[in-house]
């Protein structure tokens, strides 16, 4: 025979659980059965709309409306990361940068530096021109493809 509390420690471990029955024989006779009422599953949306997008990723979308607006008003032609690492602007962290917004190049003049498997690797100039953006920040992770600089 179960004692009160057992059959209290019972129905608590069956409301913690996922089961949804649970049978109980206590003698020859006597049983206890138990039924949770399940909820009906939620309807499952197989259209795509924006809306539920919006929702549930807004920093998704505004990433995208943003990376969208700096496309529009980008001017000249973008030199690309050839690799993932790091970006570094110096050749140490007590230089000057190798080149700034104005800074005129050459090409093949070294813009950056990317860190990658512990190894330096010089970024060139692909063109002559005028430096008009720096597109990532000194210490910034960058991938493969990503702009680095745009040369007008």
């Amino acid at each position: 025979m179960y004692s009160v509390e057992e059959i209290k420690e019972l129905l608590s471990a069956f409301d913690n659980s996922k089961a949804t029955a649970l049978d109980i024989q206590i003698g020859a006779d006597e049983f206890i059965s138990i039924r949770q009422k399940t909820a009906k599953p939620a309807a499952v949306q197989t259209e795509y709309t924006p809306a539920v997008q919006i929702q549930a990723a807004p920093e998704i979308l505004s990433a995208a409306v943003v990376e969208e607006k700096h496309e529009t008003k980008a001017e000249g032609t973008a030199v690309e990361s050839p690799m993932v690492g790091v970006f570094y602007a110096a050749p140490s962290p007590d230089s000057d940068p190798y080149v700034s917004v104005g800074s005129k190049v050459n090409k093949g003049d070294v813009l950056c530096l990317i860190e990658a498997m512990k190894l330096m690797n010089e970024v060139t100039a692909e063109k002559s021109g005028e430096i008009a953006e720096i597109c990532v920040e000194n210490g910034q992770v960058v991938e493969y493809g990503q702009p680095l600089f745009r040369i007008k």
